[in-house]
């Protein structure tokens, strides 16, 4: 699929009064480890997959589920979707992925789409044969508040560990205010490179459509 924008941002949109309450809400819930499609979320992984997943990620999260945080963010999903000329055609969103990347922590060269459609055993379920087509991330602290961490695409259409080439990279300085938001078709190579001091917080969403004609 040739595109004309490969993301769409908008820079200190979310007030720090939401970041900060979104921030204080989910850190009053139980955090967990985050997982990489393959693993199961039900089952306790061993000592070697958790070894494994954490050469590909290593972050901890939270699911939120809050339609005060969705009335938020979908007002810029839409317009996104309509100003980069992407146009998607989406349903509905899958619950708000709050991941905390810490000292250290990171999470490797990804795309948030794969090539089959959820298939959730139910026809009836919301969510049984769609795919992710736009995500979104919204910076919850500044980039002032830690060092590393920086959000990098890579718009081949090819897992970049392949090959190796720093030119085909763009890092998205864009969105490190507070409350700054990006959104990009969830088929596009993105990784959060280390973090070497402080905490970033960060809020993602991905948004459910009919899969691609």
């Amino acid at each position: 699929m040739n595109l004309s924008n490969y993301y769409w941002y908008f820079k200190s949109a979310l007030t720090h009064k939401f970041c900060d309450e979104v921030i204080e809400y989910a850190n009053s819930k139980k955090e967990v480890m985050a997982l990489t499609g393959g693993y199961n979320d039900k089952k306790k992984l061993n000592k070697e997959e958790v070894k494994n997943l954490q050469k590909k990620r290593k972050s901890d999260l939270v699911w939120l589920n809050d339609l005060w945080i969705y009335k938020e963010l979908h007002p810029y999903v839409h317009r996104a979707n309509k100003l980069a000329g992407w146009n998607f055609d989406w349903e509905r969103s899958e619950n708000c992925q709050f991941t905390k990347y810490k000292l250290n922590q990171y999470y490797d060269w990804h795309c948030d789409s794969w090539d089959k459609p959820y298939d959730r055993g139910d026809p009836n379920h919301a969510e049984h044969g769609r795919i992710r087509k736009l995500s979104m991330t919204c910076q919850l602290t500044d980039g002032s508040e830690y060092k590393g961490g920086e959000l990098e695409f890579d718009f081949r259409n090819y897992d970049p560990h392949m090959r190796d080439e720093s030119k085909h990279r763009i890092q998205c300085k864009e969105i490190l205010p507070k409350g700054s938001i990006i959104v990009f078709p969830s088929f596009v190579w993105h990784r959060v490179k280390p973090v070497t001091a402080g905490t970033r917080y960060s809020l993602v969403v991905w948004h459910l459509g009919k899969p691609f004609r």
